[in-house]
């Protein structure tokens, strides 16, 4: 299934979101509009269809299932004006200040879903979000404050208009904002030194140093991200919510952490139902900056690239009990390594009682675990090392089913398909530059 997303601004008016399904015989345009908005503002998009010679065989609205203040569209479209349409949507990207963006794709069962194979593709996806952004749901704690839904706006916006390469713009936190930042900051910090990994409490100190790590101040992503680059090589992006599994998992094929910069709600600094700029500075920072966990996050990555469906479930739940949840030995002692761990007072204690169930980590029995996500895990998944949990991951990813092999070039930040024999060729050069690591150790001796 290929499906297309978006926020699409036109006339000052909002699309709600355009979707674009592909099965083996149709394509199925959806389009959500809000009441306020002319019919005509929402035709001109179908015009634009029929000006290129796709051929729509159905069409109609109604007011949306989700949301009743708004209307949905529906367009069936033919197969053979697939090529047509990618031309069309392509040229909406430039006419509007939204963006449209391919999510999955899953046409014939031989068909290899759309991955992205240049870091600057992230750009196609990375405004896709699945929930929260600027929209909140109606438990959520900052429903209710128009102050804090319009601060949301303005974080979204920022991730909206953000483009690979571009400098993150800073933001200017307000003392409320501070003030919750400070309390988070400051009660997981005393849980640091007998809670979390040695590779976290070693980095911690450097980002106090480097990147404005402090009760009293919120770094900015810029700052980090430059830091985490020479580092690992990750650097982080601005996004205005959830992604899907498979496009978050992209983005760590390339080393690019999607991070948010709004802060939950003040009044429960404790808490919040989203990942927020807590949970990504205080949880996943610290261990982007170690080489070996980069390393780790990056395979799951890259194992996600081509994956089917399935399996990209599958690997969304590896990473959830590792890269959020996992724990790792440490001598006779188990750690927290999990971002949604090392972010959460709460939970960080409880992890390391008796109460939950801890079970070795083996990625064929990890994936098939069903967790909760709003309230503590009842079971862990504990790693050897980092190093260990990589090569099972690898070895995971060797039955995925998929027709080939992929690797990441960090000089030309592309992926390469290893299909043909030349791609072959070029990665037995990389490798052979192992001789002079050969070398160098003989010198050492």
């Amino acid at each position: 299934m290929l499906a297309v997303s978006s926020k699409l601004k036109y006339d000052c008016q909002m699309f709600k979101h355009t979707k674009r399904v592909i099965n083996i015989e149709n394509i199925y345009l959806y389009i959500y509009r809000q009441r306020e908005m002319p019919l005509c503002t929402c035709m001109l998009h179908v015009c634009t269809l029929q000006e290129k010679g796709i051929n729509l065989t159905h069409i109609e609205s109604r007011p949306s299932r989700n949301n009743k203040e708004e209307y949905e569209f529906f367009i069936s479209v033919d197969q053979l004006s697939s090529k047509a349409l990618d031309e069309v949507v392509d040229g909406l990207r430039t006419q509007i200040s939204g963006q449209v963006h391919e999510l999955s794709r899953n046409k014939q069962k031989d068909t290899v879903p759309w991955f992205p194979n240049d870091i600057q593709d992230l750009d196609r996806f990375a405004n896709q979000i699945l929930s929260y952004g600027s929209e909140l749901d109606a438990d959520h704690p900052g429903f209710t404050d128009p102050v804090y839904r319009a601060r949301r706006k303005e974080f979204a916006d920022i991730a909206y208009n953000y483009r690979h390469a571009q400098v993150i713009p800073r933001v200017e936190y307000t003392a409320e904002e501070k003030a919750t930042w400070g309390t988070v900051f400051r009660e997981l910090k005393t849980l640091y030194p007998t809670h979390a990994c040695h590779e976290h409490n070693r980095v911690f100190p450097l980002l106090e140093k480097y990147c404005g790590y402090r009760e009293d101040n919120i770094p900015q992503l810029e700052d980090i991200s430059h830091y985490l680059q020479t580092c690992t090589g990750f650097r982080l992006r601005p996004v205005a919510g959830l992604l899907s599994s498979r496009d978050f998992l992209a983005g760590l094929a390339f080393r690019v952490f999607h991070s948010t910069q709004y802060i939950r709600h003040s009044s429960k600094p404790m808490y919040t139902p989203e990942p927020d700029i807590c949970h990504e500075l205080l949880g996943h920072v610290p261990l982007f900056a170690d080489p070996s966990f980069a390393q780790f996050s990056q395979e799951i990555g890259l194992a996600s690239l081509g994956a089917p469906d399935e399996f990209i479930e599958k690997l969304a739940t590896v990473y959830w009990f590792t890269v959020e949840f996992g724990l790792c030995k440490e001598g006779n002692e188990v750690k927290a390594y999990g971002a949604g761990l090392l972010s959460s007072f709460g939970e960080l204690q409880y992890c390391l009682t008796d109460k939950p169930k801890l079970l070795p980590f083996e990625p064929e029995k990890t994936c098939q675990q069903k967790y909760p996500i709003t309230e503590f895990q009842p079971v862990y998944y504990v790693a050897e090392s980092f190093e260990d949990a990589k090569e099972k991951v690898r070895k995971f990813a060797s039955i995925i089913p998929r027709p080939f092999s992929v690797r990441y070039n960090a000089y030309t930040q592309r992926i390469e398909v290893l299909d043909n024999t030349q791609q072959l060729k070029n990665l037995a050069d990389s490798i052979s530059e192992i001789s002079i690591l050969c070398t160098a150790l003989r010198k050492m001796e």
